[in-house]
């Protein structure tokens, strides 16, 4: 089944993301090449990024990037916006995405406003099944070495909103899938892989209460690990 998709992953990354776009915003044919490497029975690589065909599970390298101060973003590329990000990474967003693609996670636009003739962003959004909103939501786990012990906690257990003093919600990101421009993929060119503040440049965003602040969000204190602590976050399909 895999070995189809990778044959056509670059037309079904190309078609997935294009959902809810404007034809004009669709990547021009040379916008995804990365090399799709099988591992084992179920196990597949793309750059730094490891997916499983049956569980649909994908795992990548991060670090702590931050340990204080307001956060609007999860994770970001190391050359992206680190200022503002809890964890970085090396992985390309491009071959992340992929990832989703092949694992049939369809991205669900129901967080970015729709444009207008303008560009500029209305207060309208694209309407999105209840199928496609389900199957684009997914967990996002953390796991780390401690003592000498490997833990894992969801990532939201790290996140402190700054005014109630209590650890984000527990409950699903939406894939969006990022959007194009003059036909550059931007979650690539600006290294924004998952949003807490509604990005719609992020491959994943935030969608609960006060995704739309940028005061209140901040790195859980003593539950972070230190600084450059490798941390590997783990991505799963949502489960009520």
């Amino acid at each position: 089944m895999l070995f189809r998709l990778l044959i056509i992953a670059p037309i079904c990354a190309r078609m997935v993301l294009a959902q809810e776009i404007p034809p004009a915003a669709s990547p021009p044919a040379e916008a995804v090449k990365p090399s799709v490497k099988k591992l084992d029975a179920t196990h597949y690589q793309v750059g730094g990024v490891s997916f499983d065909e049956e569980t649909r599970e994908i795992r990548f390298p991060t670090k702590v990037n931050l340990t204080e101060g307001l956060l609007e973003y999860l994770i970001v590329h190391q050359h992206g916006k680190v200022h503002e990000a809890l964890l970085s990474t090396e992985v390309s967003p491009t071959d992340l995405n992929l990832a989703f693609t092949l694992l049939r996670y369809p991205p669900s636009r129901e967080l970015y406003p729709l444009p207008e003739e303008d560009r500029a962003a209305s207060s309208k959004f694209p309407t999105v099944t209840a199928d496609v909103k389900a199957r684009a939501r997914i967990t996002i786990d953390v796991e780390w070495t401690m003592d000498g012990k490997v833990r894992r906690v969801p990532i939201n257990e790290w996140i402190q909103h700054g005014v109630k003093a209590t650890s984000m919600p527990a409950g699903p990101w939406v894939y969006g899938g990022s959007e194009f421009s003059d036909g550059k993929f931007i979650a690539e060119t600006s290294g924004d892989i998952a949003a807490i503040f509604l990005a719609m440049s992020a491959l994943i965003n935030y969608p609960g209460d006060d995704n739309n602040s940028d005061d209140v969000w901040t790195p859980f204190p003593k539950r972070v690990p230190p600084l450059e602590t490798n941390v590997t976050v783990i991505i799963a399909p949502y489960q009520k």
